[in-house]
């Protein structure tokens, strides 16, 4: 089975939705189901993960809802409040929905010392106990803090979303590339090959200027790891689907299809246990 690992759905909100800027424009707009099936068709993905986009609870439901209603979408990552005092009682309560996979946070919003704190640790320790996935959404000046929460937490599967966003425009990888190969040594941790094209020019990008960076990641994480997400549709900011596709596709086209495969859709069926 193709897998797209990672995109959103919603109903344009112009106030919960302000992180969509006036650059942003094209996708000011709703983005549902209907949209996105013949775009995956076109491009052979057979199923998708639908990744929350707001932190609330009606949106993980939202979600779920859609998974009921469209079977290509094969799981979801949605939202809880990992710090409530109520967090096993609301886990209890998700964990009746087959299609809910994992959870994710926002955490390039917050200070970079966040998933440092007692209460959010205590609270990613807890999906544990329902088999449910973390999704890591950070800067680079996060790193630290990443590689301390999944050393702490080895129990909890993560996944580090859009290859933990590196400085792609302005050519920095270094301090990126350390961290990244430290939090790549805990076997807890797959990443997402995913959302690259944002992070670089968006109007001048050339598939080379990825390159460096898809390195670093094959090299640490290895080709049972890592797994290919489109951001649709917060990647049409910067590139059509297919031209997303097609940047890891030419990458990992010398390794074989075996590796092709995983990449695109075992290692997201593992990881998800879609």
């Amino acid at each position: 089975m193709t897998i797209d690992s990672h995109q959103h759905f919603w109903f344009y909100n112009a106030e919960r939705d302000s992180w969509i800027t006036e650059e942003m424009q094209r996708i000011r707009r709703d983005f549902l189901p209907a949209d996105l099936e013949p775009v995956l068709k076109q491009n052979g993905m057979e199923g998708c993960v639908a990744v929350q986009a707001d932190q609330s609870e009606s949106e993980t439901l939202f979600l779920l809802q859609l998974a009921e209603a469209y079977d290509f979408i094969k799981g979801v990552v949605g939202w809880v409040d990992l710090q409530a005092k109520n967090l096993y009682e609301r886990l209890e309560f998700f964990s009746q929905f087959e299609e809910l996979k994992g959870f994710r946070h926002v955490v390039q919003g917050e200070p970079d010392d966040f998933m440092m704190r007692p209460e959010f640790i205590r609270g990613v320790r807890q999906l544990a106990a329902f088999d449910l996935t973390y999704d890591i959404l950070i800067y680079p000046t996060q790193l630290k803090a990443a590689l301390h929460l999944v050393r702490t937490v080895p129990e909890v599967s993560f996944i580090i979303d859009h290859i933990a966003k590196p400085y792609i425009k302005d050519q920095k990888i270094n301090t990126w590339s350390n961290y990244l190969a430290e939090i790549a040594k805990s076997p807890n941790v797959y990443c997402k090959v995913s959302g690259m094209v944002t992070e670089a020019d968006w109007q001048t990008w050339k598939p080379e200027d990825f390159r460096p960076y898809l390195d670093v990641v094959f090299e640490h994480f290895g080709p049972n790891r890592l797994a290919f997400g489109s951001d649709w549709p917060v990647c049409l900011v910067a590139a059509e689907y297919e031209a997303m596709k097609s940047i890891v596709e030419d990458y990992v086209k010398p390794w074989g299809e075996d590796v092709r495969q995983k990449v695109f859709g075992d290692n997201a069926v593992k990881f998800y246990n879609l």
